[in-house]
């Protein structure tokens, strides 16, 4: 097996704008205002529906279908004697057009008791354009104040009351279950996440949102705000979550590693560079490249994404140019 060059997955009308640096990396023709998010390699599907946001393969299968029929080949054998046939992972390219509205997804502990779901949703942003971002409170909130905000749609001191950060290219952020967060408006990133579609949101008012139907999951807000962080966390603790600009190793924060991993791969035509076997989703950001592959070579410029079956084996790249590499957790990684 080879790795597989994948079309663009990119879900319609979403709530915000966004979607042109999508397309400008990718070279494909204009799209919609409303597509903002490419969904790389992905066996979730959007909130509500049965088959939106699922990647079909070139070859007209489901990667779904594809994974569950030969999961050995796509996942590997430890892989798949510890979380079976998930491929515990789902990757997006995402254009923010405007800011997003502040929101919080849950825990896995919360989604599989209340929602009945496999996963929470704990996400990563790869900073490819930089701008400002929200992450985590500055100071305690109580229930009763989160309600309020959230009852009157004060975004104003919804932000007041989150660090604001300056983040730039290379950039990677760590979003733990259930912290506050808003991407701003011009960010384009990279993201790995838990693969789910489940948002608990605090604000909706100016978005494509019915926020007071949709923003608790079905389960009423005074229930779903309980998954959500209140304690403030301070800016060296923020800190931790965000690696600058490649000067960080590991890109990852530590607590990352039971959901994602995530390697930054920069080739120089040097000596080729090796990328080691097993399942991984990479975006090649930039350059033009060579993967060594089963009976030749696979060439991949700016902007193609692939999905990589275990049974690829290791990766040799060659050229000039950024890739990233994007795996679920290992199989020793905690429940």
């Amino acid at each position: 097996m080879n790795p597989v060059v994948l079309p663009s997955n990119r879900p319609p009308e979403r709530f915000y704008r966004g979607g042109r640096r999508i397309t400008d990396l990718r070279g494909e023709d204009p799209a919609g205002e409303r597509e903002p998010e490419d969904w790389v390699a992905s066996v979730t599907t959007v909130a509500g529906e049965e088959r939106t946001g699922l990647t079909t393969l070139p070859d007209g299968r489901l990667l779904r279908d594809a994974i569950a029929d030969d999961p050995f080949a796509w996942l590997g054998a430890e892989h798949v004697a510890r979380f079976g046939v998930d491929p515990m992972l789902l990757v997006k390219l995402l254009d923010a057009g405007e800011r997003l509205p502040v929101h919080a997804h849950p825990h896995g502990t919360f989604a599989h008791k209340h929602l009945g779901r496999a996963h929470g949703k704990a996400e990563a942003w790869v900073i490819l354009d930089g701008g400002e971002v929200h992450l985590g409170l500055r100071r305690d909130l109580t229930t009763g104040e989160l309600d309020d905000l959230l009852r009157r749609q004060d975004s104003a001191a919804l932000l007041d009351a989150m660090h604001r950060i300056d983040v730039r290219r290379g950039d990677v952020v760590y979003v733990p279950p259930g912290v506050l967060h808003a991407i701003g408006g011009g960010v384009f990133l990279a993201e790995l996440q838990e693969p789910e579609d489940l948002s608990i949101l605090v604000e909706w008012q100016g978005f494509a949102l019915d926020g007071e139907s949709d923003g608790h999951l079905g389960l009423g807000f005074e229930l779903a705000l309980s998954a959500v962080e209140r304690r403030a966390r301070s800016a060296e603790e923020i800190g931790a979550l965000v690696h600058r600009a490649l000067g960080d190793t590991p890109l990852l924060a530590a607590e990352a590693d039971e959901y994602f991993r995530l390697e930054w791969v920069v080739a120089d035509d040097g000596a080729p560079i090796s990328v080691a076997a097993g399942f991984a989703v990479v975006l090649v950001l930039e350059g033009a490249l060579e993967l060594a592959v089963t009976g030749g070579v696979l060439g991949v410029t700016g902007g193609r994404t692939l999905v990589v079956p275990h049974a690829a084996g290791p990766l040799a790249v060659r050229g000039a140019g950024e890739l990233l590499v994007c795996r679920p957790p290992t199989a020793g990684s905690p429940a």
